[in-house]
């Protein structure tokens, strides 16, 4: 499960990463651009926190 979470993560950070990229190339529109980040921000912040969390010794 916390492979899953990982996985999903890094998909959500690409999102947030290579929309700028593309818009900066003209390769997307600004909406799409949006849309992409803010699909990135929902996954990043959904999953990371589960499997960020410090250990308790």
């Amino acid at each position: 499960m916390r492979i899953l979470l990982i996985a999903i993560s890094i998909i959500g950070l690409i999102l947030t990463v290579v929309p700028s990229i593309l818009v900066f190339t003209q390769n997307i529109t600004l909406e799409t651009h949006k849309q992409l980040m803010l699909a990135g921000m929902v996954l990043w912040f959904g999953t990371a926190v589960f499997w960020i969390k410090e250990k308790n010794e």
